[in-house]
């Protein structure tokens, strides 16, 4: 908060009292204090001095709260974000004209008194007395001291006031630490101290801050015209702001140079001189916060602070996290690829506008490593019109907001769960064009049972269909009786395995539609689940920063992407194989990158509320979502980027999209192929298997904890070995995740753990004796871990 010196007048019994305040402080140093150059000072007063002594005997010296910068991966500034815009420099990185200036106008016996200038509160008492003017008696130490208070008083207003009421109290307290200072500090670190904490008017704090808002260039530089304008503005920012008053302050500017005269630090020709000089302003606009990101980067700017407020390993409390950041001085250097970030915001500048009703947001995320390489979306970060604050991106607890149904793009983790149930590429089922919601079984065991129907996109889609094609054709009531087969909890278990969770933080509904996406998700979490696919079954926690350093250049501890398998590697070279085939000849066939291995799937919901494509190469990994961010615009004859559509799918809005925004993502990177595997899928003239289960569902055991841990060890150790996903991770998750595994298991083999709220330990246990450990929990961007 801005805090004003006084200099704007005071009134008839503010001015009495700060005359009674000045005669009782002249009584209390009278009474005892020997002028700090004689050597040892000592204190002894009676009445409102008394308390003088029991003052705590140090002060604390908060560090100055400074700019942080955010920059990506290369090195490049993203934002500059700061509670005060603060930069601390050096006495030595100062000019020596405001180094002089400052002394001369605001204690021009600096260097000949000590923390205290007995001849000046004699002068102020004298003057205030004879004339009914006032005039202050704080040295420059003193001054230092109480910006001290009012930095310590931070935001706060009561804490503001009651760091700069006048009082004789205050006042006490004021001279005590000034004492204190004085011997520890020396004369010239309280003046390069000084000009880094006081505030100079227009959101600058500190000498170097204030050459750049005024002048646009730095301290050292600064002429004596300017020094002394700078100087001048320390009694009285908001009164003599060159920015509002260029006569006030044109007038103030030549009376700190006519002082410097008087004083014989310049001579009479170069205040004369200085005096002509215009003002010369050259203002810098403020820039603060991620709303002056770079390259459309608001949003990611936003998470990277989200995940800084919401992470344990910057502070065990939110207290303290939001301290470290509002002090600032921070080097936080993120994943973002700037080359990325460019390809994204043209990929969704080609196909949708900002004006548009419909939006559209895209995040990239690399395989194996979990880093968010790019965010953006169609609709800017800011307050104006076609502008918003909310990232579409991410869930409600990072900045987003309820997320979005993901159509079918949800199939392929249906298919990855009866995989790992045993069910081969080559299950057919008849899958009828339409059918009724089958009856499904919750993980609590509940019946589940949804009297609508629902059918495929084209009436000329009926069965029966094997899993690839249906993958490709994107059938629904194929993806329905298979999750029927396997049975909703396996499904619901390696959503979570792939970090799947409700945008709003709620656990996924358990219903039968589930494997048509008519959950709410976010992007982000759909990248990154397909990244897991990408790096053949390991499913990485994403991360946005690289590294952290403070002011002083120690480095900070960040939290690292966990990793953990949530598929073994023939399931998703499986998936990988089917979803190639999607993009190559099924729906994604307009994602497609002629160089490279690209597989994917398309998703559409319901009215056309939103449409997804989420793709990936062996090393980059995305999702896009286009929709109403209002959930009420069906995008059935629509133009969207200027284009006509009679019906958007996931095949002709987000997949253009896809491709244009991952190929510059792309460049330089090796072209690698996916580990593809034969299907063995029948010919169409060929008698379909039975549809029933498989006799064993896997060589190591099934997915849920009765069925036995199909990653659990055989032999003495048949735990299994993956855990769920923290749904609303906070500061209360482990750094590091290394103590938030559960405890799952079953007779012969490892269950799945359930999911873990709050970072807290542990997991749901699905088996009796013989269970198995879960692995290490994982750490969210938020602060959570995932269960073992």
């Amino acid at each position: 908060m801005a805090h004003k010196r006084s200099g704007g007048g005071l009134s008839t019994a503010q001015q009495a009292a700060k005359f009674l305040g000045v005669s009782v402080l002249a009584g209390v140093v009278l009474a005892g204090i020997a002028l700090p150059a004689a050597g040892a000072l000592g204190l002894s007063a009676k009445g409102t001095a008394a308390g003088f002594n029991d003052l705590p005997g140090e002060l604390t010296q908060p560090p100055l709260s400074q700019a942080s910068k955010i920059l990506d991966a290369k090195g490049g500034l993203i934002a500059t974000v700061y509670s005060r815009d603060r930069t601390v420099v050096p006495i030595g990185q100062m000019s020596p004209n405001i180094l002089q200036a400052i002394v001369d106008i605001e204690d021009a016996r600096y260097y000949e008194h000590g923390a205290l200038d007995v001849k000046g509160i004699l002068r102020a008492m004298s003057n205030n007395a004879s004339d009914g003017n006032t005039q202050g008696a704080s040295t420059l130490t003193q001054q230092y001291v109480k910006n001290v208070f009012v930095e310590e008083a931070g935001d706060d207003p009561d804490k503001v006031a009651q760091a700069t009421q006048q009082t004789v109290g205050r006042k006490i307290k004021e001279m005590k630490y000034a004492i204190q200072v004085e011997k520890e500090l020396g004369k010239k670190k309280i003046l390069e101290n000084y000009l880094n904490i006081t505030f100079f008017g227009e959101q600058a704090y500190g000498i170097e801050a204030a050459s750049e808002r005024y002048f646009s260039r730095h301290a050292k530089d600064l002429t004596l015209d300017q020094a002394a304008l700078l100087a001048g503005l320390v009694q009285s920012p908001s009164r003599y702001d060159p920015i509002d008053d260029e006569q006030k302050a044109l007038d103030r500017r030549n009376t700190v140079l006519a002082r410097m005269a008087q004083l014989k630090d310049i001579s009479p020709a170069q205040a004369a001189a200085a005096e002509k000089a215009p003002l010369g302003l050259k203002v810098s606009t403020p820039k603060n916060g991620c709303i002056t990101a770079v390259n459309g980067a608001g949003f990611y700017c936003d998470y990277v602070r989200e995940t800084f407020l919401q992470n344990a390993a910057f502070g065990a409390t939110k207290e303290a996290r939001a301290k470290l950041w509002n002090t600032g001085g921070l080097t936080i250097k993120t994943t973002l690829d700037p080359s990325a970030q460019a390809g994204v915001l043209r990929g969704i500048s080609k196909h949708v506008y900002k004006s548009d009703t419909i939006a559209a947001a895209v995040t990239l995320v690399e395989p194996g490593t979990g880093k968010i390489v790019a965010m953006g979306q169609s609709k800017p970060y800011g307050f104006g019109k076609n502008e918003t604050q909310i990232n579409y991106s991410v869930n409600a607890n990072m900045g987003g907001g309820i997320g979005f149904q993901n159509g079918s793009t949800f199939k392929p983790i249906t298919a990855a769960a009866a995989l790992e149930a045993g069910y081969k590429p080559d299950q057919v089922y008849p899958a009828p064009n339409k059918m009724d919601y089958p009856d499904v079984t919750t993980c609590s065991g509940q019946t589940v049972h949804d009297p609508k129907p629902t059918g495929n996109e084209s009436e000329s889609e009926v069965g029966p269909y094997a899993m690839p094609e249906a993958l490709a054709k994107s059938i629904n009531t194929y993806f329905l009786q298979l999750e029927q087969s396997v049975g909703l909890c396996p499904v619901v278990n390696m959503a979570g395995k792939l970090g799947i969770v409700r945008a709003d933080g709620k656990p996924l509904k358990q219903i039968a539609s589930l494997t048509l996406g008519t959950n709410e998700v976010s992007p982000l979490n759909v990248a990154a689940a397909y990244a897991a696919f990408a790096d053949r079954g390991v499913y990485c926690t994403p991360v946005v920063i690289n590294s952290v350093k403070t002011a002083t250049g120690k480095s900070l501890t960040v939290p690292k992407s966990i990793c953990n398998r949530a598929m073994s590697q023939q399931t998703a070279d499986t998936v990988n194989t089917m979803l190639k085939g999607v993009v190559e000849d099924g729906t994604g066939t307009a994602a497609s990158l002629t160089d490279r291995d690209t597989a994917g799937k398309t998703g559409t919901t319901d009215s056309r509320l939103a449409a997804w494509f989420a793709g990936y190469t062996p090393n980059m990994a995305a999702a896009v979502w286009m929709g109403d961010p209002q959930h009420k615009r069906e995008m059935i004859d629509v133009t969207i980027g200027g284009q006509y559509y009679g019906k958007v799918q996931g095949a002709t809005g987000p997949a253009p999209i896809w491709k244009d925004a991952i190929t510059a993502s792309l460049d330089g990177k090796p072209k690698l192929d996916f580990v593809t595997v034969p299907l063995n899928i029948p010919n169409k003239g060929q008698t379909p298997p039975p549809s029933s289960p498989p006799a064993s569902p896997a060589a190591d055991g099934g997915n849920d904890g009765n069925k036995g841990g199909h990653h659990g060890h055989k032999g003495n150790n048949p735990g299994g070995q993956i855990g769920g996903v923290t749904t609303l991770g906070t500061t209360n998750g482990a750094i590091g995740g290394l103590t938030a595994g559960g405890t799952t298991g079953g007779t012969d083999g490892g269950g799945t753990a359930g999911a873990t709220t709050n970072g807290a330990a542990g997991g749901t246990s699905q088996g009796a004796a013989n269970g198995g450990t879960g692995s290490p929990g994982v750490l969210l961007p938020s602060g959570g871990g995932t269960g073992g």
